[in-house]
């Protein structure tokens, strides 16, 4: 597996990725507006824009093909991650946190997961941090992780 930044070419097949992962596992659990809300999100123009400002977006790629990402927000909030569900349980997300989080320049990352997204988190040693909240139909549990000092 190589995990490379993100160009602008890859933004259509990483809204695909989104887009597929987000099928599978979570759209059934939320609301029309969550799903319009979270394409929206996810679409190839916003990716770009937020590419274009302060976001890092690292792409998975086994065998030079894409097969997740992860997005960074202002150096310390993970915003996506999302593997294809074909990649999925083969240490893709593990690899993409693990090099996102070399790039953060606050002590402590966070995180709105996704509900079925918990114990994933969980497993890259995330810990809870707030009451399970909403906003414009996507649910999301509060989440943060703790970095050494000497990050």
């Amino acid at each position: 597996m190589h995990i490379r930044p993100a160009q602008p070419k890859d933004l259509d097949t990483l809204s695909q990725i989104c887009m597929e992962a987000f099928n599978s596992a979570l759209a059934a659990t939320l609301s029309s507006e969550g799903c319009d809300t979270f394409r929206a999100v996810a679409s190839p123009a916003a990716l770009a824009t937020r590419l274009a400002k302060d976001n890092k977006i690292l792409v998975a790629e086994i065998v030079e093909q894409p097969v997740g990402m992860i997005e960074l927000k202002a150096g310390r909030h993970i915003a996506m991650l999302f593997v294809s569900p074909s990649a999925q349980h083969k240490g893709v997300g593990k690899a993409l946190v693990a090099a996102a989080l070399k790039l953060t320049t606050e002590p402590r990352v966070t995180v709105s997961a996704s509900l079925p997204s918990v114990g994933a988190y969980h497993s890259y040693g995330f810990t809870l941090a707030g009451e399970i909240a909403e906003s414009g139909g996507l649910v999301y549990q509060p989440m943060e992780v703790r970095l050494a000092e000497t990050h």
